[in-house]
């Protein structure tokens, strides 16, 4: 009996170093290294209030998504663009990707959630976000627009406006809110009479000159400036791969790059920290 049971722990012990010894040989093969290398990188592009629809957007994103990875040497890289928060949560969950860019509310929003790590900034020519105002044809101020009717596509991300964008100056509770879906439609409610003020951002504050009766609109109050978009990685970008591509930010936009950069509207790009952000993500709180 004592020989049967010395037979069998052999038995496990050699079976056990068995699959351990093919594992190591199936690891190191050349095929799985080569599907590890070849797993694809995405870069999640998130711009809430886009003017661009994802269609028409996609194939700059593309072109700029294939220098990426030729500089970082990333076998196969692709890109998605989305410009609404839910579309893009559920990209993340489905498809693990390693980057983002976002817009600054999608990323306050996201970012504990998804542990995003900020790696870099970027400007972007005509996005808007950087600043917030709110102008109007009759209201003197602040105080002006309180009580009144206020329109505003940029009042989805409540939190946001409140904490951020407002400083603690105001809460939409102040104002009698209409929102709209489109940014011409929020300034030409007021242009018409039918709201006391408007809460706009710098993009659309550009187009007040080229809009028929805009020059009767003056700004009331304006916020400060926030940072631009940000780059960030996801957990699933290692630590010396999001380093490279931090470090290869700054670069993304010379020589081939350029035009590329330029069709989606990049002005600068560069590497950046928590640090960057740390005030709006303090203001905008958990």
């Amino acid at each position: 009996m004592a020989v049967s049971k010395q037979r069998l722990r052999r038995a496990a012990v050699g079976l056990f170093a068995l699959v351990a010894a093919a594992c190591m040989l199936l690891l190191e093969s050349p095929t799985v290294a080569a599907l590890a290398d070849t797993v694809a990188v995405w870069i999640l592009v998130v711009k809430e209030h886009g003017v661009g629809s994802p269609t028409l957007v996609q194939p700059y994103l593309d072109r700029f998504v294939a220098i990426a990875a030729e500089q970082n040497g990333w076998a196969d890289a692709k890109g998605q663009y989305y410009n609404n928060r839910s579309a893009a949560e559920a990209f993340i969950q489905a498809h693990h990707p390693h980057y983002g860019i976002f817009s600054l509310p999608a990323f306050l929003a996201l970012q504990a959630q998804y542990k995003l790590e900020v790696i870099g900034q970027v400007a972007v020519s005509l996005a808007g976000g950087r600043q917030y105002y709110l102008i109007s044809k009759s209201a003197a101020d602040l105080a002006g627009c309180k009580g009144k009717t206020v329109v505003s596509d940029h009042t989805d991300d409540t939190r946001f406006i409140e904490r951020v964008v407002a400083g603690g100056r105001f809460t939409l509770a102040d104002f009698t809110l209409v929102q709209t879906q489109r940014p011409l439609q929020t300034i030409k409610k007021v242009i018409n009479g039918e709201a006391v003020c408007a809460l706009i951002d710098d993009a659309q504050l550009a187009e007040l000159p080229h809009l028929e009766g805009a020059d009767e609109l003056r700004t009331v109050w304006k916020g400060a400036e926030l940072p631009p978009m940000v780059v960030t990685a996801f957990p699933t970008a290692l630590q010396a791969e999001r380093q490279r591509f931090q470090e290869h930010l700054a670069n993304l936009c010379d020589n081939q790059g350029q035009s590329a950069c330029a069709e989606v509207g990049i002005v600068s790009l560069k590497a950046a920290s928590a640090t960057d952000y740390a005030a709006v993500v303090a203001a905008y709180g958990k």
